[in-house]
C-alpha cells in the first residue's frame, strides 16, 4: 500500500477489532501497550472499560461472551500483564468462552534479552488457550486479528491470545478486511445424515432413554436451545444437565430430572445410571459427570453429539458420533424421528416414567428451615427466596457465581428458563469469577438485573472489582452466603478427613457492609430469616451496586454428593433422609 495511506499498528489493530464488531474491551494500560491506548483516545466506537486486575478482565469478557453469544476482547500490558491473565484464559479454555486477549510485548529487537516487563507469553499460554500469535511483521497485523475472532467464535469456541510487540503497534501496517472462512481451520457444522439415522433408531428401540445436554448447547446460540426443547417435548424422554448446559432447557419442565453428577439429582444420576440409551448433546464427559468411568452408564448404548471431534470417544467410548453443531444436529434429529415410521416404545417409556418419579419422590433437594423470625437462614432457604423475589421483577435476570457451595446450591436452587442467564466457572473452578463476569454481562445488558452469588472466600478473590463498578457506575448486586468457612472444602474434611479442619475457617472476615459503603456501593446484612425478605427486596430495588452479606448456617453440607471416584448410583444423602436406612441400598442411596 502506498505510505500515506497506511497507518500506525495500533490504529489498524483497532481498526480491525471494529469491523469484528467489537463495542467494548476490557483492560489494564502498561508501558509496551500505550500506542493502543493511545488509539483508543482518538476514536469513539469502541468503549475501554478499566479494570483492577488482568485475571477480571479476562473473567469480565468471559461473562460479557457467555451472556451475548459474541467474542470478548482484553486487553492488557506485556510480563505481569500477560501473566495475570492467564487464570483467566484457561478458564475460558475449559469452558469453551470466545475471548481474543490483546497483550503487549517488548520491542521485537528485545525478545529474548529478558528486556523490562518480558514474558514468554505464547511459550506460556499456549495449553491455557485454543490458539495463539507472536506479530512480527506488520505486514500480517489485521489478518491476524481477524483469524484470531474466526478462531475464537469457530467450532468448539475457545480464548485466543495476540503477542503484540511495541515496534509493531508504533510502525506503519497496512489493512485488510476479514474474510468469511480459514483456509485450513473449517470446523465441520453439518452432521452426517447417516449416523443421525444410527441415532434415530437407537433412540427409538429404547426402553429407558436420558438426553444429557452440555455447555455446547448454550454456546450453539438460543435456536439450538429452542430445537433442543423441541425434541425433547416431541419425544418424550426425560433430560438432565450439566452444570454449563443450565438454562438450555427450561427447569420447570417436568421432563427435566435437574443438574447431573457430583452435585446432581437422585433422579437424573439414577435416571442415567439405569438407561439403556443415552443421547449426549455438547457435553465433553467431564469427571464431576461420569464418576467413576468404569461404572458410568453401565448398561447404556451412548450417542454423542458435538462440534469438537477430538471430543469423541476421548473420555467415555460411545456407539454413535455424530459431529457437528449441536443446534444442526439437534434440527436433523428431529427431522429424521419424524421422518421415521418406526414407533417408539410408549409402555416401556411410561414405565420408565413411573420409575423416575419414584425417585424424584425421594426430594433429594429438600432441606428443614425453621421459619422463626430469629432463626438462622439455611443458604438453600436464601438461594430460593433469591429466586422467588426475582421472578416478581419485570427485568431480565442474569446470574452468576463465584465457585464452591454456593455456587451448586445454586444451580441447584435457582431454576434457569433460558440459555445465557448463567455464568459460572465450570471446568477450571476459578474462585474469584463471579464479580467481574459480572460487570461483563452487566456492560452486555445494561438494563438487566445482574446478580453474583458469591461464598464470602470467594468474593475476596477479586473484590477490587467493586472499584470497576463505582467507577462506570454498573449496579451489578452481590449476593454472599457467609458462613465463614471455605464451605466446600470444610464439608471435604468433615466427610472424607475426620473433621480435621485444617485452614478452612476464615477467621479475620470483612465488615462487607462497611466495604462495600468504601467502594461507593449499598451494604446490606441479613443475620436471620426475619431479615432476609427485606433485605433481597431492598437489594433488588436498588438503582446501584449493592453486597448482601445473608449469614448463613456455618455447618450445611451440600448434597446430594457423589464423592470423588464413586459411581452415579453411590450417592451421599443427606441429614433429611436420615429416617431411611443406612448404607447402600438397592438404589444407590448412602445416608450420612
Amino acid at each position: 500500500m502506498p505510505a500515506e495511506t497506511m497507518q500506525s499498528g495500533a490504529e489498524v489493530l483497532l481498526r480491525a477489532l471494529k469491523d469484528q464488531g467489537v463495542d467494548v474491551v476490557f483492560g489494564y494500560p502498561g508501558g509496551a501497550v500505550l500506542p493502543i491506548y493511545d488509539a483508543i483516545f482518538n476514536q469513539n466506537a469502541i468503549r475501554h472499560i478499566l479494570v483492577r486486575h488482568e485475571q477480571a478482565a479476562v473473567h469480565a469478557a468471559e461473562g460479557y461472551a457467555r451472556s451475548t453469544g459474541k467474542v470478548g476482547v482484553v486487553l492488557v500490558t506485556s510480563g505481569p500483564g500477560a501473566t495475570n491473565a492467564v487464570t483467566g484464559l484457561l478458564d475460558a479454555l475449559m469452558d469453551s468462552i470466545p475471548v481474543v486477549c490483546l497483550t503487549g510485548q517488548v520491542p521485537t529487537h528485545l525478545i529474548g534479552n529478558d528486556a523490562f516487563q518480558e514474558a514468554d507469553t505464547t511459550g506460556i499460554t499456549r495449553p491455557a488457550t485454543k490458539h495463539n500469535y507472536l506479530v512480527k511483521r506488520s505486514d500480517d497485523l489485521a489478518r491476524v486479528v481477524h483469524e484470531a475472532f474466526y478462531i475464537a467464535r469457530s467450532g468448539r469456541p475457545g480464548p485466543v491470545v495476540i503477542d503484540l510487540p511495541k515496534d509493531i503497534l508504533i510502525g506503519k501496517a497496512p489493512y485488510v478486511a476479514p474474510v468469511a472462512t480459514h483456509r485450513s481451520y473449517r470446523p465441520r457444522t453439518e452432521p452426517d445424515p447417516a449416523q443421525i439415522g444410527q441415532a434415530v433408531a437407537l433412540l427409538k428401540g429404547a426402553k429407558r432413554p436420558v438426553i444429557y445436554t452440555g455447555g455446547g448447547v448454550v454456546n450453539a446460540g438460543p435456536a439450538a436451545a429452542a430445537a433442543l426443547t423441541r425434541f425433547v417435548r416431541m419425544t418424550g424422554f426425560p433430560c438432565t444437565s450439566t452444570l454449563m448446559g443450565l438454562g438450555a432447557f427450561p427447569a420447570s419442565d417436568p421432563q427435566f430430572l435437574g443438574m447431573l453428577g457430583m452435585h446432581g439429582t437422585f433422579e437424573a444420576n439414577l435416571a442415567m445410571h439405569g438407561a439403556d440409551v443415552l443421547l449426549a448433546v455438547g457435553a465433553r464427559f467431564d469427571d464431576r459427570v461420569t464418576g467413576r468411568l468404569a461404572a458410568f452408564c453401565p448398561g447404556a448404548k451412548k450417542i454423542h453429539i458435538d462440534i469438537d471431534p477430538s471430543s469423541i470417544n476421548k473420555t467415555v467410548p460411545v456407539d454413535v458420533a455424530i459431529i457437528g453443531d449441536a443446534g444442526r444436529a439437534i434440527a436433523e434429529l428431529t427431522a429424521a424421528w419424524e421422518a421415521d415410521a418406526a414407533t417408539p416404545d410408549r409402555a416401556a417409556l411410561a414405565e420408565w416414567w413411573r420409575q423416575i418419579d419414584a425417585w424424584r419422590a425421594k426430594q433429594c433437594l429438600r432441606f428443614t428451615q425453621d421459619m422463626a423470625p430469629g432463626a438462622i437462614i439455611k443458604p438453600q432457604y436464601a438461594i430460593r427466596r433469591l429466586h422467588e423475589l426475582t421472578r416478581a421483577q419485570s427485568k431480565d435476570t442474569f446470574i452468576t457465581t463465584e465457585v464452591g457451595q454456593h455456587q451448586m446450591w445454586a444451580a441447584q436452587h435457582f431454576g434457569f428458563e433460558k440459555p445465557n442467564r448463567w455464568m459460572t466457572s465450570g471446568g477450571l473452578g476459578t474462585m474469584g469469577y463471579g464479580l467481574p463476569a459480572a460487570m461483563g454481562v452487566q456492560l452486555a445488558h445494561p438494563d438487566a438485573l445482574v446478580i453474583d452469588i458469591a461464598g464470602e472466600a470467594s468474593i475476596l478473590m477479586n473484590i477490587q472489582e467493586m472499584g470497576t463498578l463505582a467507577q462506570y457506575r454498573l449496579p451489578v448486586k452481590v449476593f454472599i452466603l457467609n458462613n465463614q468457612y471455605m464451605g466446600m472444602i470444610r464439608q471435604w474434611q468433615e466427610l472424607l478427613h475426620g473433621s480435621r479442619y485444617s485452614e478452612s475457617y476464615s477467621n479475620a472476615l470483612p465488615d462487607f457492609v462497611g466495604l462495600a459503603e468504601s467502594f461507593h456501593a449499598t451494604g446490606l446484612r441479613a443475620e436471620n430469616v426475619g431479615q432476609l425478605d427485606g433485605v433481597i427486596e431492598r437489594m433488588l430495588a436498588s438503582d446501584r451496586a449493592v453486597i448482601a452479606d445473608i449469614a448463613v448456617d456455618p455447618a450445611e453440607n451440600c448434597f446430594p454428593m457423589i464423592p470423588s471416584g464413586a459411581a452415579h448410583n453411590e450417592m451421599i444423602l443427606g441429614p433429611e433422609h436420615e429416617d431411611e436406612a443406612r448404607g447402600i441400598t438397592d438404589e444407590g442411596l448412602v445416608l450420612v
